[in-house]
């Protein structure tokens, strides 16, 4: 069964609860089973090569796995077919995009809460004092991981033009959207702020403080943020861009915001190959341990992937997809306990429990003209990865889970928290604000 936490769930700490003693009683010996078939990949060759073929993407890495092992692991099409063109390799380093988010972000917010640094119901003024005005003095860490704090999914490209810190600034000014906790807006903006949280309360960039804490102890050797240009020729470009070092754009983060910030931001600027991201994935599904080191308490990734209901009928957990109008990437197979998320630039992680099953999809599909599209590719990737794993009879995760209906069931009510009436009061947000906040998310959303 599926428990679905609101806002206010229990802290870290109630995860440790021991359970009551069970009495064991003996069973019959079963019969032993038909030794299991090395799973047959074949659908996913298949549905890759056509998405080339059909000009949805120039190539992909794509990796299939468990805890332990790989089970799939292949390059396909090409890396960059402009200037010259050059072959996809499994050792591409690719531009992730918002997976930056979950990556880094709320991976860093798990670590600083589980130091005692930060609470989920910490106000974000606590921390950056200008973060106030029209009511944002509520909104919580919790709601900008969860996308609920009102917050739009961008503020105007000009304001990121004069500088990093007056940008940050900006951004940490924005005006609301939406009353904290009683609309659903996927924000650039938010992760943006909450980079800047985490950097106030470590008292370094995030890029140190990711190299420090997650990358260099689960050896992801090739996962940094490019604050200079990055010159790996295993970097896949992007797409065609004018005022860059190259066109088309490679080296640098294709995102504008992140670009203009230091190419350093919680939103965006990520960059790391399907290898390292394998070992984050391992370590997710190793509950905070991969290979005797290390990185959050099982607790701790319980909690933030956890889902949770937002206002609008979607699913999310803290930092992570769940179940919303940007999960196609997941498909129709993962079970209910799978989280995940995507980037704007053809690349995908998700990660199911119940399975004990990762599957990873990185492409540079917006390379070159930004017309490509893997949002339905990614999703039956991840499809035929379990079906892949039903035909070779290998089980894995939950014994008593994998045959289940995977349906999320109706989760229980958001819990909004109402600005007091005084801040309601000559500060209503017009209309017109909302339609163009939806415009800009669908817009904006691109897989991410």
């Amino acid at each position: 069964m599926l428990t679905v936490w609101v806002s206010g769930g229990p802290p870290l700490a109630s995860a440790g609860v021991e359970a009551p003693a069970q009495i064991q009683v003996a069973e019959a010996p079963a019969a032993a089973p038909a030794p299991a078939q090395t799973p047959d990949f074949s659908e996913i060759d298949a549905l890759v090569e056509q998405a080339v073929r059909d000009g949805k993407t120039p190539g992909a890495v794509v990796v299939v796995g468990r805890h332990d092992r790989i089970l799939h692991r292949r390059a396909y099409g090409d890396r960059a077919v402009l200037p010259t063109r050059r072959p996809m390799t499994v050792d591409t380093i690719f531009d992730l995009a918002s997976l930056t988010k979950p990556l880094v972000t709320a991976t860093l917010a798990a670590w600083l809460i589980e130091r005692g640094d930060l609470q989920l119901t910490d106000r974000v003024s606590q921390h950056l004092p200008r973060f106030s005005g029209q009511g944002k003095e509520t909104i919580t860490v919790e709601q900008l991981l969860l996308h609920t704090s009102g917050l739009p999914p961008c503020n105007p490209l000009k304001e990121y033009r004069k500088g990093r810190d007056k940008a940050r600034a900006r951004a940490i000014g924005s005006v609301l959207e939406a009353y904290p906790g009683r609309r659903f807006i996927y924000s650039d903006l938010g992760y943006i702020v909450l980079g800047s949280l985490i950097e106030r309360i470590t008292g370094e960039s995030l890029d140190a403080t990711a190299r420090r804490v997650l990358w260099r102890p689960l050896r992801m050797k090739d996962t940094r943020y490019c604050r200079r240009l990055c010159d790996s020729p295993r970097i896949a470009p992007t797409e065609l861009a004018s005022g860059r070092h190259s066109s088309p754009i490679r080296g640098e983060v294709q995102d504008p915001r992140a670009y203009y910030l230091g190419g350093v931001a919680g939103h965006a600027g990520l960059f790391s190959t399907a290898d390292d991201l394998s070992r984050f994935a391992q370590m997710l599904l190793g509950k905070g341990q991969l290979e005797g080191t290390r990185i959050l308490s099982s607790a701790a990734v319980g909690h933030f992937t956890e889902p949770h209901e937002v206002p609008g009928g979607g699913v999310r957990s803290l930092g992570w997809d769940v179940l919303s109008t940007y999960s196609k990437a997941r498909g129709e197979s993962l079970s209910e306990r799978a989280f995940g998320h995507g980037g704007y630039t053809g690349t995908s992680f998700w990660v199911d429990p119940e399975l004990d099953l990762f599957v990873i999809v990185l492409s540079n599909r917006n390379h070159p003209y930004g017309t490509g599209n893997v949002l339905r590719l990614q999703g039956t990737i991840a499809d035929a990865a379990v079906h892949a794993l039903e035909r070779g009879g290998e089980d894995g995760g939950d014994d008593d889970g994998a045959a289940e209906a995977r349906a999320l069931p109706a989760p229980k009510p958001p819990t909004v928290i109402a600005l007091p009436p005084s801040e309601q009061r000559d500060k209503r947000l017009p209309e017109s604000a909302a339609v163009a906040g939806d415009a800009r998310e669908q817009l904006h959303r691109g897989g991410s």
